[in-house]
């Protein structure tokens, strides 16, 4: 399993990718191992604010539907509409497909966030 550096960790197992005042979400390599084959996303709409760990959608697979939840605070300001047409993309590069964009409205919550020695000490005790 991979833990890219440039990525903040989630205990639900998503992630984000922050640039300036925006950051891409998705979920984690282990979480979409965990899943198997994704089938669908269910994708917010832009324009949506979401508050630290609320519920922003969800990710389902032959296996089971699990909700997403927010890293940080912020309002939605882009989806992968991609996923839609091709929701594996998901099992095939889980650090390379972003499911929402969101901007930032409060960076200090990205301290909670764990970077990848200790997600990937938190998966290693299972």
């Amino acid at each position: 399993m991979s833990y890219p550096a440039d990525v903040r960790y989630t205990s639900d197992h998503e992630w984000i990718r922050v640039s300036g005042d925006t950051g891409q979400i998705g979920i984690t390599d282990y979480a979409q191992q965990q899943l198997g084959d994704v089938v669908y996303v269910e994708l917010p709409d832009v324009g949506r604010t979401f508050e630290q760990g609320e519920q922003f959608g969800s990710i389902e697979s032959v296996k089971a539907v699990s909700d997403l939840y927010c890293p940080v605070s912020g309002e939605v300001v882009g989806v992968n509409a991609a996923l839609t047409e091709t929701p594996e993309s998901v099992n095939q590069r889980p650090y390379d497909t972003w499911i929402i964009t969101v901007k930032l409205s409060n960076a200090d919550e990205l301290a909670a966030l764990h970077d990848a020695a200790a997600y990937a000490a938190m998966i290693d005790e299972g």
